[in-house]
């Protein structure tokens, strides 16, 4: 009886041992040149360009894919506004990759700035995030940023009315109701409606309006019910071609006004 009461004693120990073994093997091994990090490979940086993501991301001389500061790595790519997840892993031999899911712009908002309210123009996230504030593309610091958030912006929407007062961070969440309502209902339009607006109107929630290419104008209101005023958009557009003004803040109870 007592030799077999000694016996999970004796497994648990060679148990131990081998993870001491285990232990002290990765040790010396990460300490050592083997499988030095030769290749970094970073995808999914569209925003940033080679210059920003080098001054994120920092590989010490002689780092292997054992001893790299993957969790460093990532904290520090989230901390620019673009960077909505990061995933490091180890390609052995020598590679490490590092896949960068950016933020996509849910609108362009046009912010009253200053005493003299001068339109800025600031990328917003689908997620609410304020990205960056869009310099002039010929301006100094706009000929160093990367081509795809021109690109990005000029096939955005507009969010305009944006009251006095609204004081956008790079990194914040935006916490304007009128802004948020506005960008819900850009996120919320699925059908041709969404590819035909030009402008939303964000005054307060209750008298959003979305502004057609066509310049037809629609009184929206806030973003419940999107798909449902949506429809009742696409109804009357269809029936009254000649149609200028929709109203369907109270979707049940919608007018129009043809020219």
């Amino acid at each position: 009886m007592a030799r077999a009461g000694r016996l999970p004693l004796i497994v648990v120990g060679i148990i131990m041992g081998v993870i001491m073994v285990a232990v002290i093997v990765f040790a010396a091994v990460a300490n050592t040149g083997a499988f030095r990090i030769q290749n970094v490979d970073i995808q999914g940086t569209d925003h940033l360009t080679d210059e920003e993501v080098s001054a994120l991301v920092t590989i010490p001389e002689g780092a292997t894919l054992l001893n790299v500061d993957a969790d460093g790595i990532e904290a520090s790519l989230i901390r620019d506004s673009w960077v909505e997840s990061v995933d490091v892993a180890r390609v052995f031999p020598d590679t490490l990759q590092i896949k960068v899911n950016e933020r996509r712009v849910g609108a362009i908002a046009e912010v009253p700035i200053g005493t003299n309210q001068t339109i800025q123009r600031w990328a917003l996230a689908e997620d609410g995030m304020w990205l960056m504030a869009i310099p002039e593309r010929s301006s100094e610091l706009g000929q160093k940023l990367s081509a795809q958030i021109y690109e990005d912006a000029d096939a955005a929407l507009h969010i305009t009315g944006v009251p006095y007062g609204v004081e956008p961070k790079i990194g914040a969440y935006c916490t304007d109701d009128s802004v948020l309502n506005a960008l819900s209902i850009i996120n919320g339009l699925t059908t041709d409606l969404a590819d035909n607006v030009k402008t939303v109107t964000a005054t307060d929630e209750e008298s959003t309006q979305l502004t057609l290419k066509n310049n037809v104008e629609i009184a929206f209101g806030t973003a419940d019910n999107v798909r449902e005023k949506e429809r009742i958009c696409n109804q009357i557009m269809e029936e009254h071609p000649s149609v200028v003004y929709i109203n369907v803040r109270v979707p049940d109870r919608p007018t129009w006004r043809a020219a």
